[in-house]
């Protein structure tokens, strides 16, 4: 028998009819996947966003296959319910639908990822589709782009101006017609959001969209407060970075003072 309470591609699909939001967080290591999977959220996205929040760039643009290959694996060791997708980093699918279809397979051949998730509506639409028929999962991922950083001016709010609005709209609908089973939409007007929810069968996943969206994702670094980055659309469900400063400090003084480690935390 299979275990009932593992995550499919086709249980996320069926949340968005039955109108149970999504939840969706980050992870990159297999203590936090371990964490967020006993607690039920039912996607781990192992974003290239670990490229800011654990190597320390300044954008996700120098995160390797390598680099990804390596966390998916322990995100995969960590879980046992969630269904894990993995991004694509920058330069792995862009240069072709070969090299798309070969880095994605890399993803789920030698790390155990679900499905991966790539950026781009209409123009990677045809890397989308060959992923698909090479039967891995995709999810989508338009409106703020952060592999496009350079070229959309920084890290901006889409979908203010109509001509905005209706390409994003045009991107949504390649991405589902191109096979994606769910769409990410970052950064762009709730209200536009929402009109995407409606106009798509595919669940779409909100992060900094407003609340009209089947569901959300947020990087979980940021949603605990282990990192200084708040943009508008974060909230700090905890503030865990005081809390270890306070436990580190506490450490280094019962050091200091020969107070850890007594003697029963000793060996005799």
């Amino acid at each position: 028998m299979g275990n009932s309470l593992k995550i499919t591609v086709p249980k996320i699909r069926g949340m968005k009819p039955e109108g149970e939001a999504i939840t969706v967080l980050t992870a990159y290591d297999y203590q936090t996947a371990r964490i967020l999977d006993d607690c039920g959220v039912e996607v781990l996205l192992v974003g290239d966003s670990l490229g800011n929040v654990v190597y320390g760039f300044d954008s996700t643009l120098p995160v390797t296959m390598e680099m990804m290959i390596a966390h998916t694996g322990a995100v995969v060791r960590g879980r046992k319910n969630a269904l894990v997708v993995s991004d694509m980093p920058f330069m792995s699918y862009q240069t072709s639908v070969s090299d798309a279809i070969a880095n994605a397979g890399r993803l789920v051949k030698e790390a155990g990822a679900e499905a991966v998730k790539l950026e781009g509506g209409l123009k990677s639409a045809d890397r989308i589709r060959a992923i698909v028929d090479a039967d891995i999962p995709v999810m989508g991922h338009i409106g703020l782009r952060p592999q496009a950083v350079n070229m959309m001016g920084g890290y901006k709010v889409q979908g203010k101006l109509e001509s905005e609005r209706l390409s994003l709209i045009e991107d949504a609908r390649a991405v589902e017609h191109a096979g994606a089973f769910a769409l990410v939409l970052e950064a762009v007007p709730a209200s536009v959001a929402g009109e995407i929810r409606d106009l798509l069968s595919i669940p779409v996943i909100g992060i900094g969209a407003g609340p009209h969206c089947d569901g959300q994702v947020l990087v979980v670094n940021d949603m605990l407060g282990l990192s200084e980055f708040k943009p508008k659309f974060v909230r700090h469900f905890a503030e865990l970075s005081g809390s270890i400063k306070e436990a580190v400090s506490e450490y280094i003084g019962e050091v200091k003072s020969g107070k850890f480690p007594a003697d029963s935390e000793s060996f005799t």
